[in-house]
């Protein structure tokens, strides 16, 4: 995403929190390197940020060292993390005191989408800072939708991931029977993929991932995990009964527990497989 705006349209500077990491891409991309987020933001129109959880996003905000130490009124915080509706909304009241804009943007499309700069990008926010931030978003996003209020793509994202959750774990179990029962993987999804149980999980995630059994960790369990808990999580604060999303989600949790932190969210199979006594092949 970084590499896509730091194309000659827009003058980037990149901070992370390993530094040896911002500091390669500032030397290969033409950007500045920071050393801190409030050196990052001093004098930027527009911030971006996109980390693991909502909680990093608001830490960054205080101290000598934090985006509010450089942000001035008028700027933009555009959040791309694929956070929690609740604390974003509360960072968005914050920043709003110092008339600093927010929006909640996170993204979907994995790697390749990122690589490709054809993310799609779930806008929760006021429209009027959405258009000011449409040259830069169209950077890295081929499909910018303005979600509702700030929250809304956050919101929109977590059960985006929550049916993710399910897909896999739904598919995980069907293809073990299926496979138990003489049935080649291949096969089943053929079938699969050709009728109305397809799904991106069946046609593009399973192929690889489990009937070839490379589990690439281009997206990590955890990460699954934190989502899928989250989307639980919202629609219990929306009073909707949800009993397959919140199994899913303590699914999910028992699934990083076992596999590691450093587990690809497809792996949780692994667990269906273990618990089922036999291999998907």
């Amino acid at each position: 995403m970084a590499k896509h705006i730091s194309a000659p349209s827009f003058s980037l500077t990149v901070w992370n929190r390993t530094g040896s990491k911002a500091a390669a891409f500032a030397a290969a991309n033409g950007a500045r390197h920071a050393k801190t987020p409030a050196d990052a933001a001093r004098g930027a129109s527009i911030v971006i940020t996109c980390l693991p959880t909502s909680h990093e996003v608001a830490a960054l905000l205080d101290g000598p060292d934090g985006l509010l130490a450089s942000m001035g009124r008028g700027t933009l915080l555009i959040d791309c993390t694929s956070g929690d509706p609740a604390p974003s909304r509360a960072t968005a009241a914050r920043l709003a005191e110092k008339g600093i804009g927010f929006l909640d943007a996170p993204v979907s499309g994995g790697v390749a989408g990122a690589e490709a700069g054809k993310l799609t990008v779930m806008v929760g926010g006021d429209a009027a800072l959405l258009a000011g931030a449409m040259p830069v978003l169209n950077t890295f996003g081929e499909k910018i939708v303005h979600c509702g209020p700030v929250g809304a793509g956050h919101a929109i994202k977590a059960i985006n991931q929550a049916m993710l959750a399910v897909h896999i774990w739904s598919l995980g179990e069907g293809m073990l029977a299926l496979s138990k029962a003489g049935v080649k993987p291949e096969v089943a999804l053929d079938v699969i993929n050709a009728s109305s149980g397809r799904s991106n999980t069946s046609m593009n995630l399973f192929p690889q991932r489990v009937i070839g059994r490379a589990f690439p960790r281009t997206f990590k369990l955890a990460l699954i995990d934190k989502d899928v808990r989250i989307g639980a999580q919202f629609l219990r604060e929306q009073n909707v009964p949800s009993p397959m999303i919140q199994l899913a989600a303590e699914l999910f949790a028992a699934a990083h527990l076992e596999l590691g932190e450093e587990a690809d969210h497809v792996e949780a199979v692994k667990v269906i497989e273990r618990t089922g006594g036999a291999e998907i092949k």
